[in-house]
């Protein structure tokens, strides 16, 4: 009997049968490019070993022009089925299944030959794209169905037709990207015509025994977007054109509403695709912040679909099936939907990754072996470094023990996770925890290591992470404060507060200070009204037409910092515009290229970029000024001539970089 009766109860497609509702979602790791199939096939083998009944590749180009990027990954040769070949087979002996993902990403290529229903130039990419003729309409169906073909030559199990998310497909379904008068445009039957054709074609050409899932758009977010009237016939026209799924996405790339960061509830899209349940006879999948198998089998058993798609929670842990049917879900990794390794290093050209499980998409590179030599190993911290460490370490065999001067683990961890939005960092603190004791790594809270008690040990490791910077600004008078004495509260900041530092620190500090009460993240119908997400039934798109209606600030935050730059350009690349635009409509005063110059009970004194002086009026300023590695103990071993391993912050201070820090003491850890 298992715990999740919803999750794993199996699927019948006809021509097979999924043993559970859980389906790994596309994500684009950039290691296709890279040329490396073994790689690529131990990344989704892994994967299919974790349980998993379907899983879908990232996005595989039908032609260069088509392709996200110049060199998009494709099967456009006879090698590119045999390389391909190479992972369905990998897939297949881990007892798996695998669909390719087919996209074209019309004007949201990144390339000088994208093409779309009409010249429209997207935001988010330089190129204009040329508008297509009947013959080029055709060659892209053409090249769509040639897709699927090799598809199933080389293995796969099925197709996934991308026809969400703002790309090639998707924009021909609305008036804002599609001016055509031809039989391709104008009336909502022409305008859907492409993806209907696309996807009989497709079946046409793959035959019934192999399936084809269709990424409906069920709501776009975007001004313009399909009505739900539009949604529903769309969905009807490509069950009745062959389709055996049709999956859920969720708002177009250049939308301004936040749909997979951490801040986004969990679920919080459910309820659109279960207005979709009943209207089509086909299964429906539903996506998007599903990151435990608690929430996935609810929303089953709420009937908000008939299965769940689950991406990145697959890269955090690919074993996250094996271990919810084991009734072992502590031991799942969490996905914080950070997005920190995974989209930001996609957009930033990297092979993506994990925050929480830098194995992901490395696991030829980063292999945790059992030893053959235990050692007896000290780490000091108990920070995420020194948490990855230890558990890595103990988990190969070594004999681990923690030490921390504090009273929990987590170290900055528990200052990530008292921010707004940042919730889920519980979850990772709490994952550090069971993995402790999982894997029995001896824990001693509350006790100070000293180079006495860390003689004896064969290896020792320092993660003693950071302390804040002191900015160096003359103080006569007002209430100054640290960061970590707000976010511990210790201290009380007052209505009106100045915060010295437009870092991430400072972001969340001001996050941290701008709300009151209840998270929106905790709260959907709340963070729905926030970001003006409305019934897509009822306003077009889904954009509420009041627009958003955030819950006032109960302070006055204004955030400052010396860099002569937009505050928040440094963050995320794919995350940093939610926490601008949250602030932002807080009412917080964002402003850079600042000197300071003095606090007093007047307030914060500063000199502007143009040389105008000012006195910012407030009742506390709050330093996020930077961090200093606390190498105390490092500096204390090396006098005595103890070799040790510095990492994490106390390598190299950084700003909350768990990514870094998980990165480090895992790596150092497989090589001890």
């Amino acid at each position: 009997m298992t715990d999740y009766p919803h999750l794993f109860r199996p699927l019948d497609l006809g021509h097979i049968t999924l043993p559970n509702r859980v389906l790994m979602g596309s994500m684009h790791t950039g290691l296709e490019e890279l040329g490396d199939f073994d790689r690529v096939a131990a990344y989704y083998a892994r994967r299919a070993e974790g349980g998993v009944a379907l899983m879908v590749t990232g996005g595989m180009a039908p032609n260069r022009e088509g392709g996200v990027l110049p060199g998009a990954a494709g099967l456009f040769t006879d090698k590119d089925i045999s390389n391909h070949s190479k992972v369905t087979e990998a897939v297949h002996n881990a007892g798996g299944r695998i669909a390719m993902q087919i996209l074209h990403a019309g004007r949201y290529a990144y390339s000088p030959e994208c093409v779309a229903p009409s010249p429209i130039k997207s935001p988010i990419s330089p190129f204009p794209p040329a508008e297509l003729d009947e013959d080029g309409i055709e060659k892209q169906i053409a090249d769509i169905v040639e897709a699927a073909r090799r598809a199933q030559s080389a293995g796969y199990d099925g197709v996934e037709v991308m026809g969400s998310e703002g790309y090639f497909l998707n924009q021909f379904l609305v008036a804002h990207t599609n001016k055509r008068t031809d039989r391709w445009g104008g009336s909502y039957e022409n305008r859907m015509r492409l993806p209907v054709e696309v996807v009989r074609r497709v079946r046409e050409a793959v035959g019934q025994n192999f399936i084809v899932i269709y990424r409906l758009s069920m709501i776009d977010l975007v001004p313009n977007g399909s009505t739900w009237k539009e949604v529903v016939q769309l969905g009807q026209a490509i069950e009745n054109a062959g389709a055996s799924i049709l999956n859920t996405g969720i708002g177009w790339h250049e939308a301004r509403i936040p749909t997979i960061a951490t801040s986004v509830p969990r679920g919080a899209f459910t309820w659109v695709t279960k207005k979709l349940m009943g209207q089509v006879s086909i299964p429906v999948i539903t996506s998007n912040r599903i990151n435990t198998p608690e929430v996935a089998e609810q929303v089953l058993a709420e009937g908000c679909a008939d299965m769940v798609s689950m991406a990145r929670p697959f890269l955090a842990d690919p074993d996250f099936v094996k271990k919810a049917k084991a009734g072992k879900p502590q031991t799942i990794a969490p996905c914080i939907a950070c997005n920190q390794a995974c989209l930001d290093h996609t957009f930033e050209m990297k092979i993506a990754s994990c925050l929480v499980n830098p194995q992901a998409a490395h696991e030829t590179e980063l292999v945790y072996t059992k030893t053959d030599r235990p050692k007896r190993i000290a780490v000091v911290g108990a920070g995420p470094a020194g948490l990855s460490t230890s558990i890595v370490a103990a988990g190969r065999g070594h004999d681990v023990t923690l030490f921390d001067r504090a009273a929990e683990i987590g170290g900055q961890l528990n200052m990530a996770k008292m921010i707004p939005g940042k919730e889920e960092f519980h979850g990772l603190v709490d994952w550090f925890r069971t993995m402790i004791e999982e894997t029995g790594v001896q824990l001693k809270l509350e006790t100070e290591a000293d180079v006495e008690a860390l003689k004896g040990f064969d290896e020792v490791v320092i993660a003693t992470g950071v302390v804040p910077r002191d900015p160096g600004i003359k103080i006569t008078g007002g209430s100054t404060v640290s960061y970590v004495d707000v976010l511990t509260g210790k201290r009380n900041a007052g209505e009106r507060v100045a915060i010295i530092g437009a870092g991430g620190i400072g972001f969340d500090v001001a996050e941290f200070l701008t709300h009151d009460g209840e998270s929106p993240t905790e709260n959907l119908s709340a963070w729905l009204e926030e970001w003006g997400v409305a019934d897509p039934d009822e306003h077009r798109s889904g954009l509420d037409p009041e627009g958003p209606k955030p819950s006032p600030s109960p302070r006055t935050v204004s955030l400052f910092q010396r860099k002569a730059e937009r505050p928040g350009k440094r963050l995320g690349k794919t995350t940093g515009w939610i926490h601008r635009a949250s602030l932002q409509m807080k009412g917080v005063k964002m402003i850079g290229g600042v000197s300071y110059e003095l606090i007093d009970d007047e307030g914060l004194h500063l000199t502007r970029q143009d040389g105008t002086k000012e006195v910012v009026p407030c009742d506390t300023v709050v330093m996020c000024a930077g961090q200093l590695s606390d190498r105390s103990l490092a500096d204390a071993l090396e006098a005595q001539a103890i070799s040790a391993h510095v990492i994490g912050g106390a390598d190299v201070a950084a700003e909350l970089d768990a990514k870094r820090a998980i990165d480090q003491g895992s790596r150092l850890a497989a090589s001890l």
